[in-house]
């Protein structure tokens, strides 16, 4: 699972062997969500401020999430993403 991003605790990663529709995962802690990048729909858990915060970061960064999940269903490294800072 390549990570793509780090910030305030939260981990954001691409998985190689995904299915569609398009989404990245992320962690905070012990929790873990799927968003799914067509409407931002989630799933799991998270800490109100925390999935905000991530929230904010993927819709600043949408254009490069798809390339990023474009290159890992080519089995291909993604781009590490700026920081929500």
């Amino acid at each position: 699972m390549p990570e793509i991003s780090y910030f305030y605790g939260i981990r954001v990663y691409i998985n190689f062997k995904e299915h569609n529709p398009p989404h990245f995962h992320a962690d905070y802690g012990e929790y873990t969500v799927l968003v799914y990048l067509d409407g931002w729909i989630v799933e799991g858990k998270f800490p109100k401020r925390a999935l905000e915060i991530l929230l904010e970061w993927a819709e600043l960064h949408k254009e490069e999430l798809m390339v990023d999940w474009n290159l890992a269903m080519a089995k291909q490294l993604p781009h590490k993403i700026e920081p929500l800072k």
